[in-house]
């Protein structure tokens, strides 16, 4: 059962989704500036809601430059709940040198009223940012393995009126009736995975009970599954409550987290996962579902656009091209050295089967001062403090616990964890907070080193250079794809 609740009512008719998807990437990589500059040119701009309340609290203890957080919360319906923010964490002046960022409420079960309104707003904010001055529709990608953040982030970017709702990483059964019920407020409990359970397991969200209810019912969104095979979209299709409104049929070459290999791992002689024709997800089974589709994963040149288009789909979502534009939430510097290196034809990404504690492998962009060199990787004081990837797992007395693979590894073994699982793991929760800008700095004087990743296929980013050999802007993707 996906819900505890029936939902209210069905979702609402489907409106026409523009063909072009910005992926929603990495933490804060898709962020507001980047779906803005999208949405207004009439595309999908999408925001990535992956921690968003690690990212508005630190943005705030930087001192909100341009004060864009601040003109958001203003605008934020639960005035009182914006202005606990705000005391908590902003700081005028920004933090002083080697300061530390505050720590903020880790996901749980039964998490505090503190750490839902903070991932309530995190997520408002960011989708009011990217809605403002426009009338482009604007979506959020969640991820369905991060089920303890879903209800506080869909429901802030409900709040402030997000227009489609992506999530990936996993199979979002509990989203359509989710969504039906947050639209009016009402309460929504998720079944969620806990490992070693005897029992079920479940997180809630009661909007109502967190703002103080007297809120008008809100725009529900569309909802749009990221899958990687057709069988997925079948099983998701199968019952008017579990049913997106729509697909994102990803294949490997995405960039990020990929769906592992089809049957038994394999690794190349490089120790790269090695896909297969098994991989591919059938479109003509995918079409007869009968709700649009969008191809994403090696989809960023104008055939790639064309080809989706003959095969059935109503468009494609595009990540790299993306992540690479002047817009994106990458550090300046870390975006030019991995255009230098596309310049140069040195620009290498590798599928990596063991950098994500999640288990699924993960594109990651080799380069040197980031995660993906070995000295950095072993500088690196193993710990688990942001802790959005971390798992519920039931001990033997009947309490629940919450590990990593990311985590020191005697600890990860305390609680039930393997040595084996801890090996090449990485933290993306505090490397891909560090590709933003966000890095937490420790006491000790170490700073956390960033995370990159892109798609393998490379030929739209290259062309694209040709075109814009000083970089490019998202307006010139868009350009260069629809062209």
């Amino acid at each position: 059962m996906a819900l505890h609740q029936a939902p209210t009512d069905l979702a609402p008719p489907r409106t026409q989704l523009p063909p072009i998807i910005q992926g929603g990437m990495g933490v804060a990589v898709s962020s507001w500036p980047l779906a803005r500059a999208v949405s207004a040119a009439g595309q999908l701009g999408v925001v990535s809601g992956t921690a968003l309340d690690v990212v508005l609290a630190r943005r705030l203890q930087d001192g909100d430059p341009g004060g864009h957080l601040r003109r958001a919360l203003a605008h934020f319906p639960v005035p009182a709940m914006a202005q606990r923010v705000l005391d908590r964490y902003f700081r005028a002046k920004g933090r002083a040198a080697g300061q530390p960022y505050l720590p903020v409420p880790k996901l749980g079960l039964r998490p505090s009223t503190g750490g839902l309104e903070l991932g309530v707003v995190g997520a408002f904010v960011e989708v009011w940012l990217a809605k403002e001055g426009h009338t482009g529709p604007v979506g959020i990608n969640l991820l369905e393995k991060i089920q303890m953040a879903s209800p506080s982030a869909a429901y802030g970017a409900m709040l402030a009126g997000v227009d489609v709702v992506l999530v990936g990483a996993g199979i979002p059964v509990q989203f359509a009736a989710m969504l039906n019920r947050l639209a009016h407020h009402e309460p929504v409990v998720l079944d969620v995975r806990v490992d070693d359970a005897t029992r079920a397991y479940t997180v809630d969200l009661d909007p109502d009970r967190l703002t103080g209810g007297g809120l008008a019912p809100l725009h529900r969104p569309q909802l749009l599954a990221i899958i990687s095979a057709h069988i997925l979209a079948v099983h998701l299709a199968r019952d008017p409550a579990t049913t997106p409104d729509g697909f994102v049929v990803e294949a490997p070459p995405a960039g990020g987290h990929n769906a592992p290999p089809r049957g038994r791992l394999t690794l190349d002689e490089d120790g790269q996962a090695v896909f297969g024709p098994r991989d591919q997800a059938d479109l003509a089974a995918v079409a007869t579902v009968g709700v649009p589709f969008w191809l994403g994963g090696g989809h960023g040149t104008p055939e790639q656009v064309r080809r989706a288009r003959e095969a059935g789909a109503s468009g494609v979502q595009v990540g790299s091209l993306f992540a690479l534009a002047a817009e994106s939430g990458i550090e300046p510097e870390l975006r030019r050295s991995m255009l230098a290196d596309l310049a140069a034809g040195t620009l290498e990404v590798r599928t990596d089967p063991r950098a994500s504690p999640t288990g699924f492998p993960f594109k990651v962009v080799t380069m040197p001062g980031t995660q993906s060199d070995a000295e950095v990787y072993r500088a690196r004081p193993r710990l688990c403090d942001v802790a959005h990837l971390r798992v519920p797992f039931e001990r033997s007395t009947g309490t629940v616990g919450y590990r990593c693979p990311g985590e020191p590894v005697d600890v990860y073994v305390e609680k039930g964890g393997t040595v084996e699982g801890t090996a090449g793991r990485t933290c993306l929760c505090n490397t891909l907070l560090a590709t933003v800008g966000l890095g937490q700095t420790r006491r000790e004087g170490y700073r956390e080193a960033p995370l990159l990743t892109l798609g393998t296929d490379l030929s739209g980013a290259a062309a694209l250079l040709e075109r814009h050999p000083d970089g490019w802007r998202a307006a010139d993707v868009l350009a260069y794809l629809l062209g």
